[in-house]
């Protein structure tokens, strides 16, 4: 029986992939470096930061939620067509990837301001304004969060195959059991880990929520926003900024903690 024989990393490989860690390490550290310890925790329970967080928290939900609804069915939708019109779909999912977060701001004020039609429609139907609300806060989570749940769940269907769903659907099961028995129940390490990346990448959203959303204490400063507000703020403002970014430092690592303990095969 062959034996499995490692193959080594070429040594010119070393370097930058040392200098790589260094740039991706190097800043974190550099941030902890800087606490202020003596305050950390003042600064982190203050009104304010406890404000930003629970609006985080809230929206962030609320946008998982959102991304849930949507997402699902889409990645259903792509992990089940043609190849070509699933490469289409990829890549109109991927744009928000790819996307400043400041321009999907402009482009989401433009679709549902006051003078857009969309945005007319929703106050003439329900009296309602969206920009500079808390349910843009939402929206703005929503659209930079989404693609990450969909291509993770996505991903993790086409990985299965349809041989189950063929074979439960030969059995005469109808397309709403294969879904909710067959499909959904396979595909749940993917959709675990795209909910928990989906977000933490809602609550850790700024530029389009700031354009779109603005920066009102209480009702549209999240957890970003009030790290930014309390960087550009004079003495112990920035304090307090480092403070607030260490929390999110840490919901970034106790993210990453969740999607590995919920891939295939991390119990074994």
């Amino acid at each position: 029986m062959a034996s499995d024989i490692g193959v080594r990393a070429p040594g010119f490989a070393v370097a930058p992939a040392l200098l790589g860690i260094a740039l991706l390490v190097m800043p974190l550290v550099a941030l902890v470096a800087r606490a202020s310890w003596g305050s950390f925790w003042q600064d982190v329970t203050s009104p304010e930061a406890l404000d930003a967080l629970w609006l985080s928290l809230r929206t962030g939900v609320a946008a998982t939620a959102v991304c849930v609804v949507l997402g699902v069915p889409l990645a259903v939708l792509m992990a089940r067509s043609a190849p070509k019109p699933a490469q289409l779909l990829r890549a109109l999912v991927a744009v928000p990837l790819v996307l400043p977060p400041m321009v999907g701001g402009v482009a989401l004020l433009y679709l549902f301001g006051r003078t857009s039609p969309v945005g007319q429609l929703i106050d003439s139907l329900w009296g309602v304004t969206l920009p500079f609300s808390t349910a843009a806060v939402v929206i703005a989570q929503s659209f930079v969060a989404l693609p990450f749940l969909v291509l993770s769940v996505e991903g993790s269907l086409r990985s299965l195959g349809a041989g189950y769903e063929q074979a439960a659907a030969t059995l005469g099961a109808g397309r709403w059991m294969v879904l909710t028995r067959i499909t959904l129940p396979m595909a749940a390490p993917g959709l675990v880990a795209g909910v928990i990346l989906c977000f933490a990448r809602a609550i850790g959203e700024f530029g389009a929520t700031a354009l779109f959303a603005g920066n009102a204490p209480g009702i549209t400063q999240t957890m970003p926003l009030a790290i930014y507000t309390a960087f550009n703020g004079a003495g112990d403002g920035r304090d307090a900024a480092v403070a607030l970014s260490l929390l999110l430092l840490g919901t970034a690592v106790l993210v990453l903690v969740c999607v590995r303990a919920w891939r295939p095969g991390a119990l074994k």
